[in-house]
C-alpha cells in the first residue's frame, strides 16, 4: 500500500537503496597494503613486530588507530523520502 506519491514497494527500495550504500561505503576503505612501517606515522613510537606481520602494511600503532576509530566522524545524509517535513529542517 502507497501512501500520497510513493508508488507500491518504495519503503522496501529506500531501505534497499540504504542499506546498498552503507555495503559500498564499506568496501571502498583501503586496506593497508605494502610493506609495514617501523615506526608509527603519527607519534613515531615503534610499532610491535608483531603487530607488523599480522597487519600487511600497517602505518599506526595501536593507540593512534583506537584513537581514529572512536573519532567522531559526521557523515552527510541523504534525503531519499523527500517529504517537505525532512526539507523544512
Amino acid at each position: 500500500m502507497a501512501g500520497g506519491w510513493a508508488k507500491d514497494g518504495a519503503v522496501s527500495e529506500q531501505i534497499e537503496a540504504s542499506v546498498n550504500d552503507e555495503l559500498a561505503r564499506m568496501k571502498s576503505r583501503a586496506q593497508p597494503v605494502g610493506e609495514s612501517l617501523k615506526f608509527c606515522a603519527e607519534c613515531e613510537e615503534e610499532i610491535p613486530q608483531a603487530r607488523r606481520e599480522a597487519v600487511r602494511g600497517v602505518k599506526l600503532c595501536i593507540e593512534c588507530v583506537a584513537e581514529r576509530d572512536t573519532a567522531f566522524k559526521a557523515r552527510g545524509g541523504i534525503n531519499r523520502r523527500g517529504s517537505k517535513d525532512s526539507q523544512l529542517k
